[in-house]
């Protein structure tokens, strides 16, 4: 049976979900897909580094994630690891790299830089980071195909749901003329609260509460994650070369309760809707926030649930809806991918 070794660069709530999956899955892995997975390396920025060529213990990372001490990698490291990140991907003993680093939305860099460095060593990549797809798409499909190698990157646009994959396999054969949905949960879920009575500053604490919203909830606020997917969705969907200052998004910090409660008396209710598609000739993207009313799809799109809608030429209204995300759905987008690539190198 197949020995899949993973390296893992970046190891955040979905790193860890990640971690775990594997871990749930493996008797799936092996009498479904046929191979058996490990984790030889994990690499991060401020819980140390572990390396081990015959697998980490399972058992082992798994009380390390449950203790309640500050996690140190270090203490599974059997390899005597010092360096960079750069250094981690050249000595990692691995078949896949998967990345999970923070995401930067003005460059995709350092992680961009990272996954360059991982494809031209020869491994197959995954990345849950918007950031390098909407940057470096065709330079790393193409730099993983010099080696024979893949590039898959499903958790970067609504977590786990299958997008980028439909594409490659049911909806082949189909033309996109465009998109259209709210692919930013957070800014959902914070409309809807102030839908209930509180100000933004009041939905965000609680975002915040509850581990949806960062610390600097401004990524989101400002529509710049919601961006970010709309790039990505136009240059890996739709043949474009955009970057999330070319969407110009307009987030909803400008949404006032009064302006709830106008949309409200009207029957409607605002959302941040992003669209992306071919308008007289021309490719048109947005992120900005509008009223709907019962007729449209995103109307009942509540909470921390994300919605998209295709049009396609043979299939004129194909949506997907995603409910209650979290870093295990995220996880299972990473996991689709490794399965992928798997079945790529037994084709």
């Amino acid at each position: 049976m197949k020995t899949i070794d993973l390296a893992l660069l970046g190891f955040g709530n979905v790193g860890k979900a990640f971690a775990r999956l594997l871990t749930a899955k493996k008797q799936e892995l092996q009498e479904q897909f046929g191979f058996n997975s490990r984790i030889t390396a994990i690499a991060t920025g401020s819980h140390g580094v572990c390396l081990d060529p015959n697998g980490i213990d399972e058992q082992n990372l798994l009380n390390l994630l449950a203790s309640k001490d500050p996690l140190d990698l270090s203490v599974l490291d059997k390899m005597a690891f010092h360096g960079d990140m750069f250094d981690f991907i050249q000595q990692a003993p691995a078949h896949v790299l998967v990345e999970t680093t923070p995401v930067n939305p003005r460059s995709g860099l350092p992680a961009l830089d990272y996954l360059r460095a991982a494809a031209k060593r020869g491994l197959h990549l995954i990345t849950a980071n918007k950031g390098p797809v909407v940057y470096g798409f065709r330079e790393l499909t193409e730099l993983t195909k010099e080696h024979g190698r893949l590039f898959r990157f499903e958790s970067t646009v609504m977590d786990g749901a299958p997008i980028f994959s439909l594409f490659r396999g049911p909806l082949a054969g189909a033309k996109l003329h465009g998109f259209y949905g709210i692919l930013n949960s957070c800014t959902n879920l914070l409309l809807d609260r102030m839908r209930g009575g509180e100000t933004l500053e009041q939905a965000i604490a609680y975002g915040a509460s509850i581990g949806i919203t960062e610390t600097d909830p401004s990524n989101d606020v400002d529509g710049w994650d919601a961006a970010i997917k709309v790039a990505v969705l136009s240059n890996v969907l739709m043949g474009q070369n955009l970057t999330p200052m070319d969407v110009k998004p307009i987030g909803i910090r400008r949404i006032t309760p009064e302006m709830i409660s106008t949309a409200e008396s009207q029957g409607k209710r605002w959302k941040l809707v992003c669209q992306g598609g071919w308008q007289d000739g021309h490719y048109q993207v947005s992120v900005k926030p509008e009223m709907v009313g019962p007729s449209s799809p995103l109307y009942t799109v509540d909470g921390t649930s994300s919605y998209v809608n295709f049009a396609l030429d043979v299939l004129p209204g194909l949506g997907i809806l995603e409910t209650d995300p979290s870093p295990k759905t995220t996880a299972f987008g990473l996991l689709a991918d490794l399965i992928d690539i798997v079945k790529s190198e037994t084709r």
